[in-house]
């Protein structure tokens, strides 16, 4: 059987090419890709060749985010069948190391990551139209659940780990900066985790409206309205959570500076170096805490997508073809029309 691929060889260079697809092996389930969410790191490696330190050093598939479904599965395989709709969970630890011994298999000394050139060779990505993938990491999503929907439970696993980093957050004042993809399930899963107040920052009104609609009870426009965040600095702070998405300096002071004594801070989004006011953190003791992944949570993901707890279509905002993958990518750049961009594998 033939696949088309989306196959990156190096900054700006992204080809559509074509590879044939064995069958399944024994505990293998052969799927049809359906639909496929562009990352910021699949955006990272096009237009920067790498993410920090993480460089492309060979061709690489991309795509960690996807949903299909199920054409064969091998011999082995048992629960799922030819027909049945999947969301794909990129995250297979080895379960032997010394961290999956003390189940933090996100931190996997030798994890296979779907589309991540952390390791070398790198591990290829989803985005194609066919992948064999073990049947240990397929969770079966409901046949109404469109695949666009289920595509969303990676980003949304994400969040809900950075919440379980959080711990209780019943009634609890929340900040989130930034709305993009990660922002705004970050504002769905803190309002599923019973926040009663979340007020998200962004650049961008069209991120901020999104966010509105996956929960936000404020949201604030720190260009137009550069001061609307001071209310909250007064008393040594108001927020008990922060949730940073965005990886900006700015939002990251801003962050610490509107935070209440012995608040939490919850550094989701990724960058490189960033600056950090150790005298506030210091003097409000606190807790400033990283979120990475997730493990258990992506099961978590697709039953709170199969059952609607939580909504993710808002945040899908444009879906190409992966023959216009190159353009799917630059669209997901431009967030003053896009949070959520995905790839469709129909032919």
């Amino acid at each position: 059987m033939q696949t088309r691929v989306c196959r990156l060889y190096g900054q700006n260079d992204l080809r559509i090419e074509t590879e044939t697809v064995a069958r399944p092996a024994k505990d293998e389930v052969l799927v049809r890709v359906g639909a496929g969410g562009v990352c910021g790191s699949d955006m990272h490696y096009y237009f920067d060749g790498g993410i920090g330190l993480i460089r492309v050093r060979e061709p690489i598939i991309l795509g960690h985010e996807a949903a299909g479904t199920i054409v064969d599965a091998g011999s082995d395989v048992s629960g799922l069948v030819a027909g049945q709709k999947v969301a794909i969970n990129p995250s297979r630890p080895c379960g032997t190391c010394k961290y999956c011994a003390e189940h933090l298999y996100q931190h996997c000394l030798n994890m296979r990551f779907f589309g991540s050139a952390m390791p070398m060779p790198h591990m290829q990505g989803l985005f194609r139209d066919l992948i064999n993938v073990p049947a240990s990491q397929c969770i079966p999503i409901n046949p109404d659940v469109a695949l666009n929907d289920a595509a969303c439970a990676e980003p949304l696993a994400v969040c809900l780990h950075a919440v379980a980093r959080a711990g209780d957050l019943q009634g609890k004042k929340v900040l989130v900066t930034g709305a993009g993809p990660i922002g705004s399930l970050c504002v769905a899963a803190a309002k599923r985790a019973g926040a009663s107040e979340i007020v998200v920052t962004d650049l961008k009104d069209f991120a901020l409206d999104i966010a509105r609609q996956m929960g936000a009870t404020d949201t604030i426009n720190v260009v137009s309205d550069p001061d609307a965040l001071k209310k909250y600095e007064a008393d040594k702070g108001y927020f008990d959570v922060c949730f940073e998405c965005s990886a900006a300096p700015a939002a990251l002071g801003s962050a610490i500076s509107t935070l209440r004594p012995q608040g939490i801070l919850v550094q989701v989004g990724v960058a490189g170096e960033l600056p950090v006011s150790f005298n506030a953190l210091v003097a409000k003791e606190i807790t400033l805490t990283g979120s990475f992944r997730f493990h258990h949570e992506f099961a978590q993901a697709v039953d709170m997508i199969n059952s609607g707890a939580i909504n993710v279509k808002p945040i899908i905002t444009e879906t190409f073809d992966v023959a216009d993958a190159q353009k799917a990518i630059e669209t997901a750049c431009d967030r003053n029309k896009s949070v959520k961009v995905q790839l469709s594998f129909a032919s």
